[in-house]
């Protein structure tokens, strides 16, 4: 088998650098957030699978943000984020997605890698700046979250479109033609969240956020160049022979953002 396999990722890849090249041309307006990973990184943000699971206090004031690549948010107004230098994270919570009548089937062992995984990578983002507590006291920002959607990838699937001779040629165009982004296939693993902040004291919400990434098995950043475009390219096709690897690559994006915006919103970061 491999030796059929190692022909396939440099073709795919020339054929996918080729697309990415045309399809720029249409949005190179996109402005800096694409250059950040929301357009051509290994996930993506897909619209139109934002869940409203009740999990939030209220979805009809989260609009799309400028700064998180498809990611929906509402913040209070009054919010002084400087107040806060303490972060208590909460039990992450999670809800599976049932696949077209399908009754979900998943290794209860991998839910807490995943969960782990998660809070882990929130600890690393925000521990340069802020202390992450266990326990309420003053001046802690707690963060709750839900995993919302959460849908391993088939490897199988994937590997079956890779041994058909040119088959990724019609994957990469599968997902605009199945209504999901550019560079995704019905069989790639998704993971949405949604997430609030509240004051650790009164239990204030003050802020709240959702999102649903899908991965893309067909992936290349080509404002970062041959190489960098190599790269994410390679990152996301590797993605798609690992049943989680896109929820990884979800978690780290989302652990990211966060703490830039309250980098941001704190002073303590000019990025936003």
């Amino acid at each position: 088998m491999n030796s059929i396999l190692k022909p396939v990722p440099a073709l795919c890849l020339g054929a996918l650098l080729c697309v990415a090249l045309l399809s720029g041309c249409a949005s190179s307006g996109s402005g800096s957030s694409a250059a950040k990973g929301g357009a051509t990184s290994v996930t993506v943000t897909d619209p139109t699978r934002l869940t409203r699971t009740g999990f939030l206090s209220d979805y009809a004031r989260l609009k799309p943000t400028s700064w998180g690549n498809g990611i929906e948010c509402w913040r209070d107004a009054s919010l002084d984020a400087k107040q806060y230098d303490k972060m208590m994270i909460s039990r992450i919570v999670l809800s599976l997605k049932p696949k077209a009548g399908e009754e979900a089937t998943i290794d209860p062992s991998d839910l807490k890698t995943l969960t782990d995984y998660f809070h882990d990578s929130l600890v690393n983002a925000l521990k340069p700046q802020m202390k992450i507590v266990t326990a309420p006291e003053s001046g802690t920002m707690v963060m709750r979250i839900a995993l919302t959607s959460l849908v391993p990838t088939q490897v199988s699937r994937s590997v079956t479109g890779t041994l058909i001779p040119y088959g990724f040629v019609a994957e990469a165009g599968s997902g605009v033609a199945t209504g999901r982004p550019a560079g995704s296939t019905p069989y790639l693993g998704e993971t949405g969240m949604e997430m609030q902040f509240l004051d650790a004291v009164s239990g204030t919400v003050l802020g709240e956020c959702r999102d649903n990434e899908v991965g893309r098995k067909y992936a290349a950043d080509m404002d970062a160049g041959a190489a960098g475009a190599a790269k994410t390219w390679a990152s996301g096709y590797a993605s798609s022979f690992q049943a989680w690897s896109y929820a990884k690559h979800a978690f780290d994006k989302w652990s990211l953002l966060v703490a830039q915006r309250l980098g941001y919103l704190r002073g303590v970061s000019a990025t936003q």
